[in-house]
């Protein structure tokens, strides 16, 4: 026997207590130990790969259909602050501070958009909840970090998508000369006439020069901001000054967006009717979301100005401030009426963007009249005749 091959009957190495074995033994144990070592890296790896590609695809759905600007950790904040503090302001004491500080009122109002946020993000992801709840803090923030890179992905898609869309709209709507080109933002904006007259705010006439004129060299007088209606939210894109609720967003520039959105790029050149019901159940629930219209109308907003880049200002125009009061006048409607035109306009969207359906009124009743219930009761009967006679 050779010294390199294995022999258990051998007596231990003195000083070392090994037993000799054979160097290529050794190594086939070892190479296999290795190769073991990267497989299970291979997996660790893919399974990585797994969770980064789902959530940064789950990610999209938040710039889409929760918030377009606040961070997710302060929607997850702020819920964790009222579960924390839910026993402490009742309603006596917020109906107090809010008649004595206007600032604290602001507080608590910036608040509950991040708490409805939260909701929302709860919705749209069912499983974050329960994932915040069960990982620990690394894990959290690396999947935090997975989410808004899919979130800002999806705004950055999106807005590229219209930019492209909305020039080529406007040129079928307004008919401007020269023609708007896709790939250029330097001529859109004030400076340009057809996409003036739609950012043009609601309470002043864009045909008017001396407005024109105002706007273009920035005076105090025309300043344009965030706290008015752009002209392109209003059915015709024009605005009645003595009712300025009637027609608001209801354009056919805004449909067409979210059309191009939430459906397809190619839908989004059939508005003019009913919308044709594809998908209708899920869709209908999209459409009624708030946070998807005050998206859309945002990212319109930004193609039709001469800005390159997605920034929160331009010049006076604060764009987080826009998508506020845009979800503000869905949540926050000061009464019953209000809300009644609310619903009236979420139906409206329903309606343009998914056509038309009555699934609500399939009751039981009505099924069991319609042919594929009459067959099935007409099957059971003659069964049943067939067993009788036997």
């Amino acid at each position: 026997m050779t010294p390199c091959e294995d022999d258990s009957s051998a007596p231990l190495t003195e000083g070392s207590f090994c037993v000799p074995t054979s160097p290529h033994a050794r190594a086939k144990r070892r190479i296999a130990a290795l190769m073991e070592e990267v497989e299970t890296l291979k997996q660790d790896k893919a399974v990585k790969q797994r969770k980064t590609t789902y959530y940064v695809s789950q990610g999209q759905a938040i710039r889409r259909m929760v918030v377009l600007y606040s961070p997710i950790e302060d929607l997850i904040a702020e819920n964790d602050r009222r579960c924390e503090d839910r026993d402490i302001i009742s309603t006596t004491e917020y109906v107090h501070i809010v008649s004595i500080s206007i600032s604290l009122f602001t507080i608590r109002n910036r608040q509950d958009r991040l708490q409805r946020g939260y909701i929302e993000l709860a919705k749209s992801l069912p499983w974050i909840h329960e994932k915040l709840a069960t990982l620990d803090h690394e894990e959290s923030e690396e999947m935090l970090r997975k989410l808004k890179r899919g979130a800002d992905s999806a705004r950055g898609d999106d807005t590229g998508t219209l930019k492209d869309l909305v020039a080529s709209w406007v040129n079928i709507e307004c008919c401007p000369t020269p023609l708007i080109r896709a790939d250029d933002k330097y001529h859109r904006g004030f400076v340009n006439d057809a996409c003036g007259r739609l950012l043009c705010p609601a309470e002043w006439h864009w045909e008017d020069p001396a407005v024109r004129a105002g706007i273009r060299d920035r005076t105090t007088s025309f300043i344009v901001s965030e706290n008015s209606w752009p002209t392109f939210m209003y059915e015709n894109y024009e605005a009645d000054a003595k009712n300025l609720e009637r027609g608001l967003m209801k354009s056919k520039l805004l449909v067409m967006g979210f059309k191009a959105i939430f459906t397809s790029p190619s839908s989004a050149n059939e508005v003019d009717g009913d919308g044709d019901g594809a998908d209708i159940i899920e869709n209908c629930r999209r459409a009624r979301r708030r946070s998807d219209q005050a998206k859309v109308k945002t990212c319109i907003r930004f193609a039709l100005s001469n800005i390159t880049s997605w920034r929160t200002i331009d010049g006076d125009f604060d764009y987080q401030i826009f998508w506020n009061n845009i979800v503000d006048f869905f949540e926050e409607a000061p009464g019953a009426a209000a809300r009644y035109r609310v619903d009236q306009l979420l139906e409206w969207w329903t309606r343009k963007v998914f056509g038309r359906n009555h699934r609500q009124d399939l009751t039981s009743d009505v099924i069991s009249k319609m042919s594929v219930s009459a067959l099935a009761a007409q099957r059971q009967q003659m069964e049943d005749a067939a067993f009788d006679s036997d």
